[in-house]
């Protein structure tokens, strides 16, 4: 039975522009620490870190803390890789220049 529930829960979470950009992120590198993900987004550090605990809740990030540092890395590269079929849809079809999308 395939878990939709869980589905829609990881799909809900990359609802944000910051999460996607936070999950590109760390698709690029193999962890990134908090300290290195703040800038790199332009948002707070609060900001940032609601919505890596989105994203770890959702089960898209894991997170290990390294004495003061918090290090995060994607768990699920198959989310890295719908982004990357999403921008060849895109850039191909022109989906994404459509208002209603």
């Amino acid at each position: 039975m395939i878990d939709l529930e869980r589905k829609a829960k990881v799909f809900k979470a990359l609802a944000h522009p910051t999460r996607l950009q936070i999950v590109l992120l760390l698709a690029a590198a193999e962890e990134k620490c908090v300290c290195e993900i703040i800038p790199l987004v332009g948002a707070s550090q609060p900001m940032v870190s609601r919505h890596l605990a989105v994203l770890r809740e959702a089960g898209i990030v894991a997170s290990r803390k390294k004495g003061l540092e918090v290090h995060y890395r994607l768990t699920l590269p198959c989310v890295a890789k719908l982004l990357d079929c999403l921008d060849h849809a895109c850039t191909r079809d022109s989906c994404c220049a459509r208002e209603e999308l």
